[in-house]
């Protein structure tokens, strides 16, 4: 597998003017560009500009720089905010504040009058240690609350891993399915997915929530992490899933453990690499509490905020957050910032 890693970054007119002058390759057709080229092979890893690519890495570098297409009804050139609504008794830092349907309706109403451009509602707790939810169950859940916000014109992802779940929620209004297993937990979600018009997020993860903790043993994670999520959308090709339809997400926390989601956080942009847009999924989890020193969950929002904006400045899309109001004005300032144009 040939590998670009895109290095010394530059964002707003800095990768404008390098691109003009030979000096830069843009990342993922975007505002951000790269000086630099890590090429690795099986030969190992060598550092060169990059108008030293050479022909070899030309499909790969194709990839790399090309802007991915839209990914669901979402503009390809600026980031968006997935708002987490999560419709359970036991998620790690929200866990029942949700669980009444009409409170889960008001959320997501809310996060998406603050911004959010997606609401993300899930039934089944997926943090580490637990227990499986019966589709039934996590139905029962999620369905009233999607149906709800869907009827609003809000766009709605349904973060499940469950064929007759996604089944359900795409019937009830979802237009997204995000799975944490990347269509793998279910042997009916690629053929599911493959027959309906919607998009999906195809996670990186090892096992189950009950099993992953133990599955954490990597030599390079993020090398790793890239080859297992490329042999799951090797499958989703396979099965007649068009590439437009689909984001990446590393899954950070997910058999992954301490400097290991670091690690694969710092080393982010290689999944430029594969040409989807990217969704990451760090708000209020152990790295950002390892980074930080905030043993709260709930008030780790502004260490939550500067990990996803440094996601954003090494090739992330969107950001799936607890905290939308919060992230949607980091962002919204970040994005003046790293564009090229001025700020009024």
């Amino acid at each position: 597998m040939r590998l670009i890693e895109p290095l010394g970054l530059l964002d707003g007119e800095a990768a404008v003017d390098a691109i003009g002058q030979g000096l830069a390759l843009p990342l993922a057709g975007g505002r951000l560009a790269f000086t630099l080229a890590r090429l690795i092979d099986e030969t190992g890893a060598r550092l060169v500009p990059v108008a030293a690519i050479p022909d070899d890495f030309a499909p790969t570098r194709a990839r790399l720089t090309a802007k991915p297409p839209p990914w669901a009804g979402l503009p390809a050139d600026r980031p968006a905010v997935m708002g987490i609504l999560n419709v359970t008794p036991d998620s790690f830092s929200d866990g029942g504040r949700h669980f009444d349907p009409l409170a889960a309706i008001a959320a997501g109403q809310a996060m998406a009058e603050a911004g959010a451009a997606i609401i993300d509602v899930g039934g089944e707790s997926t943090r580490p240690g637990a227990e499986a939810v019966a589709p039934e169950e996590e139905q029962r859940r999620i369905v009233p609350v999607i149906r709800a916000l869907a009827a609003r014109g809000i766009l709605v992802s349904a973060d499940t891993r469950n064929a007759a779940t996604m089944a359900a929620a795409l019937a009830a209004g979802a237009a997204i399915i995000n799975d944490v297993s990347g269509l793998t937990h279910d042997p009916d979600a690629l053929a599911l997915i493959a027959r309906r018009d919607c998009a999906v997020v195809m996670m990186h993860m090892r096992g189950t929530p009950a099993t992953m903790k133990s599955l954490a043993t990597y030599g390079d994670v993020t090398r790793e992490v890239l080859a297992e999520l490329g042999a799951h959308l090797q499958a989703a090709h396979a099965a007649g899933i068009a590439p437009g339809r689909i984001a990446l997400d590393p899954g950070f926390g997910f058999a992954k453990e301490g400097t290991q989601n670091l690690d694969l956080m710092r080393r982010l942009a290689l999944f430029a690499n594969f040409g989807y847009p990217l969704l990451i999924g760090v708000s209020r989890k152990r790295l950002v509490g390892m980074a930080s020193g905030e043993v709260a969950a709930a008030r780790r929002a502004p260490g939550s905020i500067a990990a996803g904006l440094y996601a954003l400045g090494h090739g992330a899309l969107i950001l799936r957050v607890h905290d939308v109001a919060e992230t949607v004005q980091a962002v919204r300032v970040w994005d003046s910032l790293s564009d090229s144009g001025k700020m009024s």
